[in-house]
């Protein structure tokens, strides 16, 4: 029988979870990233767990094109643009990031002005032909692309997605040229045939500078894993799974990818409890993804990834640089700060034993006493607590003054108040500011430091529900399990909506369904003989707007005139107001999706025998019981304060807090 792996490579740890259709049981475990060959903690990881990769179906969330776009990274890449428009990538849309810094520094061009190429073609707002590339122009085209030698080029021209007939032209010419035929092509129409010429622009060409890399990184992985064809999935922004060959071909629809399939896991262990509205955050080592489910994940095409628009469909949420690797240390002013930046894997925390000597929020958890040195990662990986100790102290003494000394327990705990301060902000933004209260959602904490933090940040929210899922070390390696496969595809229309023709509407709706179809046929994701199988999910949605609005709400498709009363209704939730205006429709949008039928979550099985033991910690007046959650029963309760420790994660169960296992093995946390 098949064995489904699923991989999350993170900024300190590569997290694996293996799952046997056959005893339908799992298997996790952890290694330390690799970050500058990521493939190497993969096959170190799957040799650890004795995985025959004959018979292995991986599905893979990398960061390959995430840090790449993150550290401004790519291959040399050269961008093809309409006469008098190779300025548009560098303008913008002339919006100032920091609106109130009297000396902003502004990000340096993402492409330099030299690598910018006009071609003399243009097509109007209508769809007509203003003045086509002959064959001279071509020629001259291959010629300067020759002298420029790139490894990629982005082809963006104005109104692509009503006629992409000239940017074919251009991609055919490149390909028919002996010495630019083998370079990465990325064409606007393909990626994101969308209105925003800025938008459609700076994604094309992301897509095109991270190509190579990641095409170069997926072979070297397929090579390393000695897989066959279709034996290796890859994880979208979008919340479904592509094959490895349409990642490589659009690497930019990865950049959320491990975050992606923290949202999946989380949804799908809740949806086991019967929690469907959920406030979720992600702790891992280098940063927490927070974001808000509402029976679905929501969808968003206007994400930011390294300060630069990236316009296709990507999971919502918001990231922040808080994680155990966060890295404290006190200003000029005597305040305390806590990350952006991470100690990463490499040196790592100081409690490692690799040579940092930083002090992180892993250290500050180690000092009081919350993760326990001789268990973490199953005891493979013991912590030094000496160093922990060392690292925090110097904190200490730089917030201690003559007349009011910091002990190290107080300079712990402010570094846990200040990261959880951020964190809160941040789960704030994707709740309150949004209109909605916490109150009816539960917390859902995972990534390997969410459990030591999750009661504090409920209480701060006044949230009295919380959940702590089964193997929430590795919640995102799960959801990549549990995600389905893929498509999504869209259209820009721009007509008045009650202009539109509603079998030109359905025609185009399912012209888009039958593109996302075929590309999971050819991609051996969907078969033919499903095409009548209730596996197969389509969901088609339309963006409108007001005219003369720039930006649109986007609502399922549910015919014209239940359209237009579901826009008035939403634009009026969303900014308090309706308009007695026309609307028009912008886009049409399709997501195909074949549900996943192997993967389910096990029942719960004690592993171990309960052992139960007891210790002290700093200001805590009480004993605090140490359990192991492997030896926990199907309904047996905990009183906090309490440790719970598994291999992957531990949960710190706050003074007030009732902790209850659920049949799956989620951990149910309610308020006193």
């Amino acid at each position: 029988m098949a064995k489904f792996l699923g991989v999350d490579t993170g900024g300190t740890f590569t997290d694996f979870i293996l799952f046997d259709d056959a005893s339908k049981t799992v298997q996790i475990h952890k290694v330390l990233s690799s970050p500058q060959a990521p493939e190497k903690a993969i096959m170190q990881g799957i040799s650890d767990m004795g995985v025959d990769t004959s018979s292995l179906t991986v599905i893979h969330g990398s960061t390959v094109a995430t840090n790449a776009v993150l550290e401004g990274k790519g291959v040399r890449t050269v961008y093809i643009t309409n006469k008098g428009l190779a300025d548009v990538l560098s303008i913008g849309r002339q919006a100032r990031e920091e609106l109130y810094n009297l000396t902003p520094i502004k990000k340096p061009p993402l492409i330099e002005r030299d690598m910018c190429v006009e071609v003399d073609s243009r097509l109007s707002a209508q769809a007509e032909h203003l003045r086509q590339l002959t064959e001279d122009d071509l020629t001259a085209l291959t010629k300067e692309l020759e002298a420029l030698s790139p490894q990629a080029v982005a082809i963006n021209l104005l109104f692509s997605f009503f006629d992409n007939s000239e940017e074919l032209k251009i991609e055919q010419a490149i390909l028919n040229h002996g010495s630019l035929k083998n370079i990465f092509i990325s064409r606007s129409s393909d990626v994101l045939p969308e209105y925003k010429e800025f938008e459609r622009g700076m994604t094309t060409m992301l897509n095109a500078k991270v190509g190579p890399l990641m095409q170069g990184y997926l072979k070297l992985l397929e090579q390393s894993l000695g897989s066959q064809s279709g034996l290796l999935s890859i994880m979208q922004s979008s919340g479904g799974t592509t094959s490895a060959e349409q990642a490589g071909r659009y690497p930019v629809n990865l950049l959320l990818s491990g975050p992606a399939g923290g949202l999946k896991g989380a949804q799908t262990v809740a949806g086991v409890s019967g929690i469907d509205q959920l406030l979720s955050f992600d702790m891992g080592g280098t940063s927490t993804d927070v974001s808000i489910i509402d029976k679905e994940i929501g969808l968003t095409t206007g994400a930011k990834i390294g300060g630069h628009p990236v316009a296709v469909p990507m999971v919502d949420m918001h990231t922040i640089g808080a994680g155990g690797g966060s890295i404290a240390q006190v200003d000029a002013g005597g305040r305390l700060l806590v990350g952006p930046e991470s100690a990463g894997a490499d040196p790592g925390p100081a409690c490692y034993g690799k040579g940092g000597k930083q002090a992180t929020v892993t250290d500050a958890n180690v000092v009081l006493g919350r993760l326990l040195p001789h268990s973490f990662l199953g005891g493979n990986m013991p912590l030094n607590k000496s160093a922990a100790s060392e690292a925090v102290q110097a904190i200490a003494d730089a917030l201690s003054t003559k007349d009011s000394p910091v002990s190290i327990e107080q300079a712990a705990q402010g570094i846990i108040d200040v990261v959880n301060d951020h964190m809160v902000r941040a789960l704030r933004i994707m709740s309150v500011e949004r209109g909605e209260d916490p109150k009816d959602f539960t917390l859902v904490s995972f990534g390997g430091a969410g459990g030591l933090h999750v009661c504090a940040l409920a209480e701060e929210m006044e949230m009295n529900n919380a959940l702590v899922p089964v193997n929430a070390g590795v919640l995102s390696a799960l959801g990549m399990l549990a995600a389905d496969a893929s498509r999504e595809r869209s259209r820009t229309i721009n007509k008045n909506l009650k202009q539109c023709d509603l079998n030109e509407l359905e025609n185009s709706f399912e012209s888009l369904v039958c593109q996302a179809k075929e590309e999971l046929i050819v991609h051996n994701i969907y078969s033919e003989n499903k095409k009548a199988s209730n596996t197969i999910k389509t969901y088609c949605t339309i963006d409108v707007r007001y005219i003369g609005q720039s930006h649109a709400l986007n609502l399922v498709w549910d015919g014209r005139d239940n359209v237009e009363k579901s826009f008035h209704k939403k634009h009026k939730d969303c900014y308090g107001h309706c308009l007695e205006m026309e609307i028009e429709v912008v886009n049409l949008r399709v997501r195909v999706i074949e549900k996943k039928q192997s993967f389910v979550l096990p029942k719960w099985a004690v592993e171990t025998e309960l052992k139960q033991e007891f210790i002290s910690m700093p200001n805590i007046k009480k004993n605090i019981s140490i359990i192991n959650r492997s030896g926990l029963e199907v309904g047996e309760k905990i009183n906090g304060p309490a440790l719970i420790v598994e291999a992957n994660s531990t949960t710190w169960l706050a003074e007030g807090w009732l902790s209850e296992v659920d049949e799956v093995g989620n951990l149910r946390l309610t308020k006193d």
